[in-house]
Parts: C-alpha cells; structure tokens; sequence
C-alpha cells in the first residue's frame, strides 16, 4: 500500500490499494494495528478507527472520556460485537479515572450498556468489568480497570485466531473435492465480521485470511449489506488490504449465485447467539440462510464465547433487535468523482423508512457453529458440548 495522505477534514486519505499478501496479525501501511488500544504516546487514552469514515479515510480517533466512547459504539464508529465489548472495557477505565467510586462504576456500566441491545459481547464485557472491579478499593480501581480491559482485547485476539484455526479444514475439504484445475472456493459473506469488527483477525473472515495465507484459491463474495453497507465499505477494504480476492454484489444477488453453483459455503458472524443455536445478525441474514438451505449450500456461523447467551432460548421470541435511524436507510454516504465525501437522499421526500439493524436465523437453517474451541451443531447439546462449564 502506498503512503497515506492527509484529507481536509484532518483524517488519512487512503491510497489506491495494491493487491499483496500481508500476515496477520492486521496491518495498516505495514504496522501491526489493533482496532482499540491505548494510546502508546500518553499511556490512558484510547485509540480506535473511525468506521464511518471508511473505506475512503483512515481516521484515529483519541477517546479521553465515557461519553465520547458511548458516542463512538452508538453512532458506529466503533462496531462489531466482540469490538465493542472491549471498547466499552476502556471507557469503563477511563470514567474511573476521573472518579473511581462505586456509584461512577455502576452508572457508567449501565450507560455503556444502553448504547446497543442487540450484542451480547458488550453486556458480557461489561459485567466482567464491574465483577473484577467492584470488591476493590477505589484507589486501586485505576490500573486494575486497564489491565481487565487489555485481558478482554487480547483474549478476543487469541479467540478470533482460533476460530479461523477451527474454521479453515471447512474451506480445505471443498477445495479438496474440486476437480485438478478448479480449487477456488467461493465464501459468501454478510455484513463486516472481520479485523474491523474484533480487536484482530475477525470472525467469519479469520478461516478465509487463514486460509489465503496458507495458499489456497479463495474468493469472497461479499454482501454490500445495505443500508449502512458495512460489507461494501469494510469487509471489502480489508480483504483487499490483505489482498484476498473478492467480488462486491448486491445483496439480492447471493439467492442467484446459489443457484448457478458459484458459492460453496457462506460464513458469517453474529451478534448473539441462544444457548439453543439461534443467531442474531445484521439484517437479511435469514434470507441468505433461507437460499442457502434451498441450494444445498453450507450456512455457517462464526462467533467467540462472549456472544452466546445463555440466558435466551428462543431467538425470534428473546433477543431485542435495534431500530436505528430512517436516515440510514432514506440517504446513502459516497465518494464523488472530486472526491468530496457527500450524503444524497435516495427516496421521496414524505417517504419514512423503517431500519432493524438485526435479524434472526433459526438453528434449524445453521449447518453449524466455529468457535475457538472447535466446531459444532447449532443447538444446546452441540453449545453445550463446547461449554460443559456453562450455566
């Protein structure tokens, strides 16, 4: 990748990718990068990419309090499940400097939480906060504060890093069935479940960087996701950063390509997952699944341990799914010919939009679940084989 350059509005205005390989972990302009971290240079604020700028400026935010952080997981800046457990465990360190006291500590916990519903991984997070924080003295709070929210990063790396391990025999075995001449697999993909979504590797697409890094032919087939079109802004910038190939369509297209043989497996991430195997993901997951299941095509899901919820056994009945702004659906954010980043209303004026964030597909359309302790089917016995320790 070339040398960045500054915008005007004071981002890094990213260069024309070349297509080159890179290991992980992620890299951007060659430096191994982290989607949170404290900033090295002060040693308490937080650095994260700004999300909303992609895939056209890469901007560094400096998140110095709780509100700007809450700010940054409500509006997406920072997003993906397991992404926004571990930010929200820096905001929860960077309130208690300011005031260490048990009623800072549960005041923020809860407003943190009310920033998104539907993701576990942020409850999860949370609660591990106030449970290591809680029986301290306040003057200790501080730096045990940051410590527990670097656990929460690096265990999310280490997850991630095994879930591709456990997913990547999947792609293995359908190259290995192809014919002399023919090993390209072809993964669909829904929504952005990558390096931008987690702290490192991603989810759904750690088995593809795993398995582009150990030379097999892969290619993505990746959903614009519509209406915030994380896949056509995020999950397509980083896997051509890493130089995996990939195609964007639209996302009436995936039932079409099913038909005609061109997809041989789907893998997609999760925002929460029922102890029985029902899964919550960005809206229109479940037609993906619905065309998957009339065309023999593998659905499978991608998740670590911090979004199963173990609490919840109907999905369609349980889980809270967000309704975000009509103007996310009602106006469309793109890059001019110029390029001027410019906002452009797409439907008539007097025409409301309605915009569930999420949808949910049951267990009985998921082939199966890849978490970073192995493979299994989705439903409690399967979970539940992978977590005997659960409640």
């Amino acid at each position: 990748m070339g040398p960045a350059r500054p915008d005007r509005h004071g981002g890094t205005r990213l260069p024309r990718p070349r297509r080159h390989r890179i290991s992980l972990p992620m890299k951007i302009d060659g430096i191994p990068t982290r989607s949170v971290a404290v900033d090295p240079e002060d040693g308490w604020s937080v650095r994260i990419l700004d999300q909303t700028r992609l895939p056209w400026v890469l901007d560094r935010l400096r998140l110095t309090d709780e509100a700007q952080v809450a700010h940054a997981i409500r509006t997406m800046q920072t997003r993906g499940a397991p992404l926004i457990g571990a930010v929200a465990a820096h905001g929860v360190a960077l309130a208690l400097r300011r005031d260490a006291s048990t009623t800072n500590l549960d005041a923020v916990v809860a407003m943190l939480a009310a920033t998104r519903p539907t993701a576990i991984n942020l409850r999860w997070a949370l609660d591990r906060m106030r449970a290591r924080l809680h029986n301290l003295a306040p003057a200790d709070r501080v730096a045990a504060a940051y410590a527990e929210a670097a656990a929460i990063a690096d265990d999310d790396v280490e997850t991630c890093r095994r879930i591709g391990e456990h997913g990547l025999p999947l792609l293995r075995e359908i190259a290995a069935r192809k014919p002399a001449g023919a090993q390209r697999v072809n993964v669909l993909t829904h929504c952005n479940a990558g390096w931008l979504a987690t702290v490192d590797y991603g989810t759904a697409l750690s088995p593809i960087y795993q398995a582009h890094d150990a030379g097999l032919d892969i290619h993505v087939w990746v959903d614009e996701t519509r209406p915030r079109n994380q896949g056509a802004a995020l999950t397509a910038w980083e896997l051509g950063r890493h130089g995996v190939p990939h195609t964007v369509i639209a996302d009436n297209a995936g039932g079409h390509l099913m038909q005609h043989g061109e997809v041989d497996i789907c893998i997609v991430g999760t925002d929460r997952v029922t102890r029985t195997g029902d899964v919550a993901n960005k809206i229109g997951t479940y037609l993906k699944a619905l065309a998957a299941r009339d065309n023999g095509v593998p659905f499978w899901v991608a998740l670590p341990h911090s979004t199963i919820d173990w609490t919840v056994a109907d999905g369609v009945a349980e889980i809270p799914i967000e309704e975000r702004a009509e103007a996310e659906v009602t106006e469309m954010t793109g890059r001019t010919a110029d390029g001027r980043l410019e906002t452009v209303r797409i439907t008539p004026l007097g025409s409301p939009g309605a915009n569930p964030a999420f949808d949910v597909t049951p267990a009985r359309l998921v082939t199966g679940l890849i978490t970073e302790r192995g493979r299994c089917g989705a439903s409690e016995a399967g979970l539940r084989g992978l977590y005997p320790e659960a409640p």
